[in-house]
């Protein structure tokens, strides 16, 4: 099921990028030669109005072939021969296309299960956010200088960044903001870097922390922990009456979790990092709104979150705190799917349709990221050339532009393969 809904998100999400190029093309008076869903040899295809439209067997990928994309072709309808203005117009509205799904996906999502606004919902009694004035009930608009819309905002910085030795919190008390910076408590020890559904429920990972000893190891959310150094755990509470009474010391440590019903064993080396307590829990579950401006504005901000989770992850791989290995393609996004899939599943068919759907926001979003990302071979390698044709007055040779993109693409290609192998490796 879970490779069902895959290639169904892949499908829609092509199907609405190369649907913005067509439309376009079709409004500007250039002529498409071919419009296709999927990669490879035609399943079937049908013409009309001058255009092949195609489904292919492999359901990855698509393409909007216009007259004269590629090499200079006489007609009015030709790519080529329109203005600049034009072009730029139908090279850039594939990636908005992929943010209009985004935010379509957000409004159903918003009005169906609502938003999670950043509510403080418990203070630590004694704790130095108490001591600075905290209370249950603040909505927490700034943390440390940036702007928190949603709960997982929060979440989101405390994951990618940690917890400060200072914090400073702009808050909205009864309409007024008041600005709280305290010392949250914080202490250094061993870790394995990572957290876990403390429930009677099986000991389900739900987060591992970037580089830290499990993440290295490759386990992942959702795995279940089995036993740790040959004692069972069949509950989250048992894991951590576990480590209560066996506290990390730095010695090896052997795991056993399970995934997917398939049971692997670990040997993993705890490490000495501090750990933070902010000293409050803050929400981030979700809650429906009957206001329509309001689903509006929450529909939005969800495809921001989307947006500002993948230029982090964009702007960790080029600052060096994320590898290619860090990157999933389409075999670790079909197990996040799964994943995903797996975890929704018990709590009905909405909550799983709804999680799909979330999935398809922040997928959506990234390939209008990715896409107008100034890479030869995609649209924005495209537009690049454009604007440099815009400043200059004249287009680049098209030999040259030629050759770059066609480097572009298979550099593309060959990073998709080894991404691709490695998430085999990784997930297998």
């Amino acid at each position: 099921m879970a490779i069902l809904i895959t290639v169904l998100i892949f499908g829609l999400m092509v199907l609405v990028h190369e649907l913005g190029h067509f439309l376009l093309a079709k409004k500007n008076g250039i002529g498409v030669v071919e419009f296709s869903i999927g990669m490879g040899p035609r399943l079937f295809s049908v013409e009309r109005g001058g255009t092949k439209y195609s489904l292919k067997i492999l359901p990855l990928g698509g393409s909007c072939a216009m007259k004269g994309e590629l090499e200079d072709v006489e007609g009015e309808d030709s790519f080529q021969n329109k203005s600049v203005g034009k072009r730029i117009a139908v090279v850039v509205a594939g990636p908005i296309f992929n943010f209009f799904l985004a935010f379509v996906g957000a409004v159903i999502l918003v009005n169906g299960v609502g938003f999670d606004e950043p509510e403080i919902l418990q203070v630590t009694e004694g704790s130095p956010a108490q001591e600075a004035g905290l209370e249950t009930g603040d909505v927490i608009t700034r943390y440390n200088g940036k702007k928190i819309y949603l709960g997982r905002d929060l979440e989101l910085l405390e994951y990618l960044y940690g917890v400060p030795d200072t914090v400073e919190l702009e808050i909205l008390r009864d309409g007024e903001k008041q600005v709280l910076t305290f010392a949250p408590n914080s202490e250094t020890r061993y870790m394995l870097g990572f957290h876990y559904y403390e429930t009677e429920e099986p000991a389900e990972i739900s987060s591992v922390e970037l580089h830290q000893p499990l993440y290295e190891a490759g386990v992942q959310p959702g795995d279940v922990i089995t036993s740790v150094n040959g004692e069972p755990v069949s509950s989250g509470v048992e894991l951590g009456e576990y480590f209560d009474a066996h506290p990390m010391d730095g010695s090896p440590m052997t795991l056993t979790y399970e995934r997917r019903g398939t049971e692997k064993e670990i040997q993993v080396t705890p490490e000495m990092a501090k750990s933070t307590d902010l000293g409050f829990f803050y929400n981030y579950y979700r809650e429906k709104s009957s206001n329509p401006l309001e689903v509006l504005k929450y529909s939005a901000l969800e495809v921001r979150y989307s947006i500002v989770n993948v230029y982090n992850g964009l702007k960790m791989l080029v600052t060096g705190q994320a590898g290619v290995e860090d990157m999933s393609g389409p075999v670790g996004i079909a197990n996040m799917v799964e994943t995903n899939y797996e975890a929704a599943k018990s709590q009905g068919t909405f909550i799983t349709w709804m999680t799909m759907l979330n999935l398809l926001i922040l997928l959506s979003a990234n390939l209008g990221i990715v896409n107008l990302l100034p890479i030869p071979g995609l649209d924005g390698g495209r537009l690049l050339f454009l604007l440099v044709e815009l400043v200059r007055g004249k287009r680049v040779k098209e030999e040259t532009e030629g050759v770059i993109h066609f480097v572009g693409m298979m550099l593309m290609l060959a990073l998709v393969l080894y991404v691709t192998f490695h998430d085999f490796t990784k997930f297998f």
